[in-house]
């Protein structure tokens, strides 16, 4: 990397910035950028380049509490951290809290330097515990209302069956009416019955193309006839350790909400996408064992979006925008990526919205890792 202050740090210094798994970047007393790691090439979408000639208000908007901050060091010649910062801007790609630290450099007087940490992963940790524990919840609920409420509608059904036989036809209506609402009960009773399952999932190595291929199969000949599907598949991915029929129920049930998201609309696409990110780890419960999840597949869509009031409880049991929902969709969705011990995650504004998932890949023990190795083509169409 070469930017017109390279001139300013040892060889040694810029390597260690390189080496930094955080966005970090150096700015003059006007906010110019002097000095881009790595990392906030990516976080900013630019080139090193392309930042030295811009301004740090070039991409977030001057009224961030970031700008404060950076005073604030200036004005003291201090250091400073901050959790949860707004630097939200169109230019980054919408909402975007981080926690920020800033430094000033001593030797060179209105000179700072700053590191973002993205709260995305912290956040993502924290939401997937909210999620399993209402998992757990719904599954003691299902069991009880598989046992309580199943036998005793089977006989109020019953019951209303035989009033139907020498009922006139006003009282025909009510006991019909009684009949199907307690069908309609028994069927609720009955998804909700997939949450008590308790058995060890059977995983294999399975080909995360050839399942995302079926549901779009399936889509296109159904729910999302009309709708354009667009795929973005980095095809050197390794095999997900995952069972296949639920990964199937799970991208359904995604795709499904991306196309009811986008009827209707001009330009409605939905897009899925598949890729390589290393470096996130779950610690497994009760035991020090830590599983990685290289994996992540995306599913957007350019719809209305999730309502602010339940987007933090999109994942919970009950919880949906759809008039005659069950809410219980994206509960499933998340129990099974729960129990697959992968993470799900997801980010929506006006006109986009979309669900990330990070699932552990596949490990052939008779195969030494060549991971270092392995080839960073991508299919897109």
């Amino acid at each position: 990397m070469t930017t017109n202050a390279s001139a300013s740090f040892s060889s040694n210094e810029m390597g260690i910035l390189n080496a930094l798994p955080h966005p970090v970047f150096v700015l003059g007393p006007t906010n110019g950028f002097l000095f881009v790691n790595s990392d906030a090439e990516q976080f900013f979408s630019a080139s090193s380049a392309s930042l030295t000639k811009r301004d740090l208000g070039h991409f977030i908007p001057h009224d961030s509490p970031i700008f404060g901050l950076i005073d604030q060091v200036r004005e003291h010649d201090s250091r400073i951290s901050e959790y949860r910062v707004d630097v939200s801007s169109p230019r980054l790609g919408g909402e975007r809290l981080v926690d920020v630290y800033v430094s000033s450099l001593g030797e060179k007087p209105g000179h700072v330097v700053v590191m973002v940490q993205l709260r995305s992963i912290a956040d993502k940790m924290d939401r997937q515990l909210t999620h399993r524990s209402a998992a757990r919840t719904v599954t003691g609920l299902a069991a009880m209302l598989a046992h309580e409420i199943r036998n005793p509608l089977s006989g109020i059904k019953g019951a209303a069956q035989l009033l139907e036989s020498s009922a006139n036809d006003d009282d025909r209506v009510l006991t019909r009416l009684i009949q199907e609402e307690s069908d309609r009960i028994v069927k609720l009773v009955d998804r909700m019955e997939v949450f008590s399952d308790q058995r060890p999932i059977e995983r294999s190595a399975v080909n995360i193309h050839s399942v995302l291929e079926h549901v779009k199969t399936l889509a296109k000949s159904g729910f999302a006839r009309g709708i354009r599907i667009q795929e973005t598949y980095d095809p050197s991915l390794p095999p997900v350790y995952a069972n296949r029929d639920q990964l199937i129920q799970v991208f359904i049930n995604l795709l499904k909400n991306a196309s009811e998201a986008v009827a209707g609309r001009e330009g409605g696409e939905i897009k899925l996408s598949t890729a390589f990110r290393p470096g996130v780890r779950l610690s497994v419960p009760g035991t020090k064992s830590r599983v990685t999840l290289p994996l992540e597949f995306i599913v957007e869509d350019n719809g209305v979006g999730v309502p602010d009031d339940i987007r933090e409880h999109i994942f919970d049991p009950f919880v949906t925008t759809k008039p005659s929902g069950t809410g219980l969709g994206l509960a499933l969705v998340a129990k099974i990526v729960g129990d697959h011990g992968g993470v799900i995650e997801c980010e929506s504004h006006t006109g986009h919205t979309s669900f990330r998932i990070l699932m552990p890949a596949w490990i052939d023990s008779n195969i030494t890792d060549s991971s270092s190795n392995r080839t960073t083509g991508r299919r897109t169409r």
